[in-house]
This record gives structure tokens, C-alpha cells and sequence, in this order.
């Protein structure tokens, strides 16, 4: 496995891949890897010949300077676990390597960024659409792989990719859970362990919100419920707690078609915030 820090020791890279007719597959991540990332790694191995994962915290995309400062990172650790898992070449640049200039650029997406996340953390879009364009443009890869966990940045890449013409295929795997149903996630490191052992309320929220939909209980009265069962545990500072249609996101007083829907949430957990959702 290769480690590259200059964009242009990469590209080098790349381009002799390309001239020997290799398919590129990028795997995007901020680091502090965890099982639910190797699992984008092992997708990508199935339809590639070389898989390249970027490892890189990306300051635009932190509306709050404190979440920013106290993101993991353990790239030694996330070395390792890439090269169990068979990755071709890892991207670790620095902030100055990928921002020689602060960018000027600004990316809109429209209806996405006035929910949820969007509401919830201005600029987060913007940081995340010019980092991946960055990342598309250096790696050039036939296809790129992200998770369900982050649903609305999914969106929003979706997006991204049509409306530049980006050619790339975008491939979604499924969120990777803990035995107890918590989701995975790089913030987790962050809980203590009593936070850790609370944790898990978030999915079984989730699924017993999921499960009252499917057996004809009225939208409102779920997320009351939801919001109601959130309210019970004192740890827990409740973001939102959202139904919503697939296509646009947008919250829903009635649930379509088997897999039109999901539900998300986000909350704080401490001073920890998590997300999971579910479609349903």
C-alpha cells in the first residue's frame, strides 16, 4: 500500500494506473476508521483494481471550531487497518496541501441545505461539496463509495455529481452497526462509558418509530413519540427528529412506497453529537 501527502505524488501514481487500463474506486473519509469504513473499502475492492482512500479532516466542512479541534485522529492506526483491508493507496494531505488559498468558491444546494443538517450546521455543504469536487478532480475514480449513515450527504454528492457532470458512480452501502444496534461512527471514540451504554436508545428509537409507521400510526404521533421517548433520558439533547421522503428530503405527513422513506435523527449525546437513520 502506497501513502501519498502531495496531490501531485498521487496523481503520478494514478496516471500510470490509468495508462495500464486499472478502474480507480475512492473511499472519502476524515480518519479514526472503524469497521463501517473497511467495509467501504472491501466494496470497493470488489469492482476495482486499485482503491484509493483519502484521509483527511476537512476544515470547511466545521461550522464549530471546538468539533473541529476535538475530531479524532489516529492515521497510524487508520494506516494499519487500511492495509489489513487491502487498499491500494492511502491520501493524507495536509490542510495546506489541499487549501494552498482559502477557497472563494460557494456551493448552494438548494432545498438540502434548509434541513437537518443543513439547518442544523450552516456551511457544512459548502465545506463538504468543495472537498469532494477537490477529491473527484485529483483521484479522477470511475466509481466512490459513501455510507448510509451520512443520508444527506449522500444527497448532496448525488447532486454534486450531476450537476457538474462529474463521471463517477456514486455506490451506497449500508450503515455498519454495533452488536447493540449504535451506529459506527468516528465520534463514538468521544463517549465515555456510561454516554457509550445510552447510546443505543438512539436506534431503538429509530426502529420503534420505524415499526409504528408500518402499522398505520399518523406521522405527527410518531415523532411526538419519538421526541417524548428522547425527552426521558436526561443525557440526550435532541437536534430533530425527522420523517422524510427519500427524493427531496423534505419532511412528510404521510409515508410513501416501501423504501421512499426514512427516518433520521441527530442528537447530542454529552458534548458528542450523533446521527443514524433508517428507510423504511
Amino acid at each position: 500500500m502506497e501513502v501519498f501527502t502531495s496531490v501531485q505524488s498521487l496523481r503520478q501514481f494514478l496516471d500510470q494506473q490509468v495508462l495500464q487500463q486499472k478502474t480507480i474506486g475512492l473511499v472519502p473519509t476524515m480518519g479514526a476508521l472503524h469497521t463501517g469504513h473497511i467495509s467501504l473499502i472491501e466494496a470497493a475492492k470488489k469492482d476495482n483494481d486499485i482503491v484509493v482512500c483519502s484521509v483527511f479532516v476537512n476544515p470547511t466542512q466545521f461550522n464549530n471550531p471546538e468539533d473541529l479541534a476535538k475530531y479524532p485522529r489516529t492515521f497510524e492506526a487508520d494506516r494499519v487497518m487500511l492495509e489489513n483491508a487491502g487498499c491500494s493507496a492511502v491520501f493524507a494531505p495536509s490542510v495546506e496541501e489541499m487549501y494552498p488559498e482559502q477557497p472563494v468558491v460557494k456551493m448552494n444546494f438548494g432545498a438540502l441545505e434548509t434541513v437537518m443538517e443543513g439547518a442544523s450546521r450552516p456551511g457544512h455543504f459548502n465545506g463538504v461539496g468543495i472537498v469532494v469536487s477537490k477529491l473527484f478532480n485529483i483521484v479522477k475514480p470511475q466509481y466512490a463509495y459513501f455510507g448510509q449513515k451520512d443520508l444527506q450527504q449522500v444527497s448532496v454528492v448525488r447532486q454534486l455529481i450531476s450537476d457538474l457532470s462529474f463521471d463517477i458512480e456514486l455506490i451506497i452501502c449500508p450503515t455498519v452497526r454495533e452488536s447493540d444496534g449504535l451506529a459506527m461512527s468516528s465520534r463514538n471514540t468521544r463517549l465515555n462509558a456510561d454516554e457509550r451504554a445510552i447510546a443505543p436508545h438512539i436506534y431503538r428509537i429509530l426502529t420503534g418509530a420505524g415499526e409504528a409507521l408500518n402499522a398505520g400510526k399518523k406521522v405527527n404521533e410518531v415523532v411526538n413519540w419519538a421526541k417524548s421517548e428522547f425527552g426521558k433520558i436526561k443525557e440526550f439533547t435532541l437536534d430533530y427528529f425527522e420523517v422524510i421522503y427519500l427524493g427531496d428530503l423534505l419532511p412528510i405527513e404521510s409515508i410513501g412506497p416501501a423504501g421512499s422513506n426514512a427516518i433520521c435523527v441527530a442528537a447530542f449525546l454529552g458534548p458528542v453529537r450523533l446521527i443514524d437513520n433508517i428507510i423504511f
